[in-house]
């Protein structure tokens, strides 16, 4: 999976827009209001104060395991990888043992330019978290689910597997009026949409939960302690990205659909918008659920 080609980062900006709140008047320290001969002996006292706590890790160097453009992975969808390789053998062993059963899932996608040289950008990386792992006799089984868009900073090795910083990408400050009603309609569409799914008659080996119901409950968790806190997106964007996973029996012409919807909402930093869209395609999925439904009970 991983090119042995000169690499090249290429990563948005991860900085969110802070809301621009008016800062409160400043309050002169303490030892101004005091007497002339006591400011002395308050300044000492400040000084011997502890420093304060360092700020909260806001970066992570973690194994980073690369797909292709078309394998574009969302926080909160789920995937299963089979690993067989030495190097990601390796990588999944220090994501176990020294990484909280974490990684990264990125795409290598193939920069042209008017250079000779072959290079890569760095896309679409997001923190994911192993749920299981099944022992093969060739390699294991893993499932993995996403968490968090991430900006990889720094690629600090790339064998025998890659790895690298990597910091949250989290939305914009966003505007809370008007969302409950948005949030309220996806999850009610959410919902609608695992309704219908259970109804179709599918494979015997077809999971009874569906895709789009796990992805909402793992969007509703309220305990994320396994994860620093601040690569835990707030639920209105941990919602919006539930709503982009497959449905019984996508044709490829609508897993393409999909793959274009999930790049979008991995592309945007608008809560909002991508609210927006979500309940756009999950009501288009109900209307495909629906006419399948039909067909079956002629």
């Amino acid at each position: 999976m991983a090119a042995s080609a000169p690499l090249r980062l290429l990563s948005p900006s991860s900085s969110p827009r802070s809301p621009q709140d008016p800062s409160p008047r400043p309050v002169p320290p303490l030892h101004a209001w005091l007497p002339r001969r006591r400011q002395l002996r308050a300044v000492r006292c400040a000084a011997s104060l502890p420093p304060p706590p360092p700020p909260p890790l806001s970066s992570l160097d973690l194994p980073l395991l690369p797909f292709q453009p078309a394998e574009v992975l969302i926080p909160s969808e789920s995937k299963t990888l089979h690993l067989y390789e030495a190097r990601y053998i390796a990588l999944l062993e220090e994501a176990l043992n020294k990484k909280k059963n974490s990684f990264v899932h990125f795409v290598l996608d193939p920069v042209v330019d008017s250079s000779t040289k072959a290079s890569f950008a760095v896309r679409y990386g997001c923190l994911v978290h192993i749920e299981s792992v099944q022992k093969l006799e060739i390699g294991a089984l893993i499932s993995i689910r996403g968490v968090c868009r991430v900006n990889i900073s720094n690629l600090l090795d790339m064998e025998p597997y890659f790895r690298g910083t990597v910091s949250p990408l989290i939305d914009e400050h966003y505007e809370c009026i008007g969302l409950g009603t948005r949030i309220s309609k996806l999850r009610e569409s959410m919902c609608n949409l695992h309704s219908l799914q259970m109804k179709l008659k599918v494979p015997e080996d077809e999971p009874l939960q569906t895709n789009i119901r796990a992805s909402l409950l793992w969007s509703e968790k309220e305990n994320y302690e396994e994860y620093n806190e601040s690569f835990i997106p707030g639920f209105p964007e941990r919602l919006s990205f539930a709503a982009y996973q497959t449905v019984s029996g996508m044709s490829d012409a609508e897993l393409l659909t999909l793959q274009k919807y999930k790049i979008q909402a991995m592309d945007s930093t608008d809560t909002r918008e991508r609210l927006n869209n979500a309940i756009e395609y999950v009501e288009h999925n109900i209307g495909m659920i629906a006419a399948r439904l039909a067909i079956q009970n002629i």
